[in-house]
């Protein structure tokens, strides 16, 4: 029999014992594209798709693989691990994403082990591991106050903001913390999607009474994604009432959504009207120190260190979204690991290209020095207490092109523009926002600046 069938019929004996000790997953990520290039003197050399499967099969796997060889073939003495020579870097490089991605998926799904069957709720999300910055700073005072007066003070309290921002581990965190008070507090949290599929159920199975009764017999209820619910008529009517029932009975309902009421479509004006009427405050993008802030205490809780110029790059070069930070830096942790060094910088570039979303070179200064040009001010003015209508027309426009084109937070904004105070900038934003729709010289004005600013100051790559 040739040897590369003798190969060929060893793995397929060890492959199928491997897979009957291994998760599919696990399976399908590792060894799937595996084989025994050739055996010499007892070495199986064993041929890995790259790098990455080469360390982590040795160091998770080899004793393991080891044991099934030798009972297979009792003359084995030991593994070799080879790169197949027919892989393209590209291909390469296209399986190497893919099982860093389940590693990490894997690695998420240990710590979903650790949630609350009860309340399902994650110990790891606690007001001390939730970084605040000026992006998240009112959301964060909003669910203290909660905590403080639960059911009294903001209620409903209504969080939103865009994907990736921390509105769960915030929301999460007032659960965890009422739970630490020594109150008797019943606490329970759930996506919207989870309502709605535990309502469907219910009333296939003639089981709304119960239905009902459940989801009444907490003191707080923390609604993730309530934007779900939109057009589904059968679910916002029970919602209605189960809003009201919360309500009439001091009981604190919380919500988190990627967008505000108001611009939640299909969504029935009771229930908007109700969702406005408690505290309703947005999580902003993170700025660079929040960013930054952020990584490094992620290092800390991975116990594990990075040259400064890494940590610093990551945080400059990925703004929009905490999780696409935190799964960059795992990537740089993770690969440095399997390397046993620190990655240097270029080599942390060409990792975390991907997550790399084109961002705008503008800062709040570049905003502030554009509008003093075009109104022919100094920029020193704008930042200064003067209430000269001259004066306070431009630092209002400079306060809403932050806010309107860059999302910027109130309290970053109001820090930037002289320390002023976030409801100083709110006022501003709504004023110039309301002013537009009816000055059209005003109208004109912002397009220009907006021209001049954009001009100067081009999107990058």
């Amino acid at each position: 029999m040739p040897p590369i069938i003798e190969n060929k019929k060893l793995w397929d004996d060890v492959i199928t014992q491997i897979e009957l000790g291994v998760s599919k997953a696990n399976f399908n990520t590792w060894f799937k594209n595996t084989y025994i290039s050739r055996q010499e003197d007892g070495i199986i050399h064993l041929a890995v798709p790259n790098d990455f499967v080469k360390e982590w099969i040795f160091n998770k796997y080899h004793k393991f693989i080891l044991k099934i060889l030798r009972d297979s073939n009792p003359a084995v003495r030991n593994v070799e691990y080879v790169i197949h020579k027919e892989q393209s870097p590209a291909r390469q490089n296209e399986l190497e994403r893919a099982q860093m991605e389940e590693l990490f998926s894997s690695q998420m799904r240990l710590q979903e082990l650790a949630i609350n069957k009860e309340d399902n709720l994650n110990p790891r999300y606690t007001f001390d591991s939730l970084i605040v910055g000026g992006f998240n700073e009112l959301a964060h005072a909003a669910a203290h106050g909660v905590v403080r007066k639960p059911g009294v003070m903001y209620n409903p309290l209504f969080i939103y903001g865009g994907t990736g921002l921390g509105k769960t581990h915030l929301i999460q965190s007032i659960g965890n913390e009422l739970k630490k008070t020594g109150e008797s507090k019943k606490v329970y949290y759930l996506g919207a999607e989870k309502y709605t599929v535990d309502l469907i159920d219910s009333l296939q199975n003639n089981k709304m009474t119960a239905f009902k009764e459940r989801y009444k017999k907490y003191d707080l209820l923390i609604i993730d994604d309530i934007q779900f619910i939109a057009g589904k008529d059968r679910t916002q009517e029970e919602f209605f009432h189960l809003f009201n029932s919360y309500h009439d009975n001091n009981k604190q309902i919380i919500f988190s959504s990627d967008k505000p009421p108001k611009h939640i479509a299909d969504l029935e004006d009771r229930l908007r009207s109700r969702f406005e009427g408690g505290m309703m405050v947005d999580i902003s993008r993170p700025e660079y120190e929040a960013r930054l802030a952020i990584l490094k205490a992620k290092l800390k809780q991975l116990n594990f260190s990075l040259q400064e110029e890494t940590v610093e790059y990551i945080a400059s070069s990925i703004q929009d979204n905490i999780r696409e930070l935190e799964g960059a830096l795992n990537s740089v942790v993770c690969q440095s690991q399997l390397k046993k060094r620190n990655l240097g910088l270029t080599e942390v570039k060409t990792l975390i290209k991907n997550s790399i979303r084109p961002q705008r070179t503008i800062s709040a200064k570049d905003v502030i020095q554009t509008v003093a040009a075009f109104f022919n001010i100094e920029e020193k003015v704008i930042y200064e207490k003067s209430r000269r209508k001259e004066i306070v027309k431009p630092r209002q426009i400079a306060m809403y092109i932050l806010r309107e084109d860059f999302n910027t937070s109130y309290p970053y904004i109001g820090q930037k523009l002289g320390g002023r105070d976030h409801t100083t900038v709110m006022h501003a934003y709504e004023k110039i926002k309301r002013d537009l729709k009816s000055d059209q010289m005003l109208g004109q004005e912002m397009e220009q600046i907006k021209s001049m600013l954009y001009n100067e100051y081009p999107v990058s790559s």
